[in-house]
Formats: C-alpha cells, structure tokens, sequence
C-alpha cells in the first residue's frame, strides 16, 4: 500500500512543461520541472506545455473596405506565457485562441484595401499579431507571430486584374515606343541641319548608303542622279562653250 502511494506522489514534469497544482479546490503553485511531489487522492495537477503552438485558422469570407470578397486564411503562433493565468483565466486557452484569430482577422481585412491586402501583408501580418498580443495577454498566451496563408480573390476579379495588367503592359511599350520616337526625331532634326550646312557630307552619306546596298549579291540597283544635277549641268555648259570656240576658229 505504501508503494501505491509513492507511486502516485511522485510526478515528473518535462522540462518545457509546468505543472500547476490544486489542493482541494485551491491553487497551490506551479511547479517543475524535475520531480515534484504531490498528495495523493487531494492533489490535482494540470500540465501546461510551455511550447509554441500553432493555430491554423479556418479560412473566411471577407468583405475588404471596397466592397472585394475575397477568402484568407493563417496561421498563428503562441505560446503559453503564464500558466497559473492561463489555468485559472479561460477553460481551454486553444479553442479560445482559434476563435479570437477568427474574429480579429476578419475585423483587421475588413478595414482594409484589396490593394493593401496584396502589398501589404507583412504589415497586416504585424498588426493582427500585435492585436491578438494584447487581447490574450490575460489569459497569459504571448502570440509570438501571424502569417496570412493564402488570399484567394473571386474568378472575375482574377480576370480584371490580368486585363489591367495587360493593359499597364501596353501603356509602358506605347511611352517606350514614343520616346524613341522622339529621340529619333530629335537626332534626324540634327543631322538635317548638318548635312544643309555641309552638302558634301550628304553627298558621302549617299555614297556610304549605296556601298552598303552594293555589299548584297545578285542585287541591282536603279538610282537616280540628283544630288549632281547642278555640276552635270555646269560640266554640259562648259562642253557647250568649247564647241562654239571652235566653231568661230574655224570660220575665221
């Protein structure tokens, strides 16, 4: 009978767990870890794991602050920081955080903005956790950190979003294409002015373009004289005029 006894007045409590005794009815302390000691049949232990948890959360159906129904779920992570608090303030301090992360998540995504719900989530992140802290600070849980999961937005706004996209897309190739535009322009306005005030650089750009086209095989090339016009025309003159001094020669 003795040995029964001891055998039910000795405990061993883990090292990441604490144990908060009762004596008929009455808190006695919390103890561990190691071996702790206990009246048999009076005594009434609760064992707390002092370990991180994890909540997943359900997901939920939210509307945003613009009127966006989209479905979030998390993940949060606490531990129990006080157990004499967490025994003696709420009955099942893991059912209790789960429905607390509900509600607080749906009120935090409901005050706020699709848009800062997609670029913002390491801030919401912050703020549920720093709400969900102070909330079960009480009960002796310390929420050491929240993540949001998954955001899932409706089909017709995943299609919106993908037509906008787009449409930024082609907005940037469209001032792109401009801006070349314009700095082409630019440069071809320049290049004008140089070749009015210098005609022989026209002409050896000319020449340059034909020695390019020339390069290709099997390639013939019809071009016209311009650009020369007026020195074919001075060199015809000139042929004139010497065929008429002869002529006068002759006739003398």
């Amino acid at each position: 009978m003795a040995l029964i006894i001891i055998a039910y007045s000795i405990r061993v409590v883990r090292e990441y767990e604490r144990a908060v005794v009762f004596r008929l009815g009455r808190v006695v302390g919390v103890k561990g870890p190691g071996l702790i000691i206990v009246v048999p049949f009076i005594d009434r232990v609760t064992v707390i794991d002092l370990r991180i948890h994890t909540v997943d959360v359900p997901r939920q159906r939210i509307i945003t602050k613009d009127n966006v129904e989209v479905s979030v779920d998390a993940v949060v992570y606490y531990r129990v920081q006080d157990p004499l608090k967490a025994v003696l303030t709420v009955r099942n301090y893991n059912v209790a955080v789960t429905l607390l992360s509900q509600t607080v998540l749906r009120d935090v995504i409901g005050k706020s903005e699709l848009d800062d719900l997609l670029s913002r989530r390491e801030e919401l992140n912050k703020e549920l956790q720093r709400i969900l802290d102070e909330l079960t600070d009480p009960w002796g849980i310390k929420v050491t950190a929240v993540t949001l999961k998954e955001v899932v937005l409706p089909e017709g706004m995943v299609r919106a979003m993908a037509r906008q996209a787009e449409a930024e897309r082609w907005r940037r190739a469209k001032i792109i294409e401009a801006e070349g535009e314009r700095q082409a322009a630019k440069i071809l306005e320049e290049a004008a002015q140089t070749y009015e005030r210098h005609p022989a650089a026209l002409r050896l750009r000319e020449l340059q373009a034909l020695i390019e086209v020339a390069k290709e095989k099997n390639t013939v090339v019809f071009y016209p004289i311009t650009l020369g016009a007026e020195a074919a025309s001075l060199a015809a003159l000139g042929l004139e005029a010497g065929r008429r001094a002869r002529e006068r020669r002759e006739e003398g």
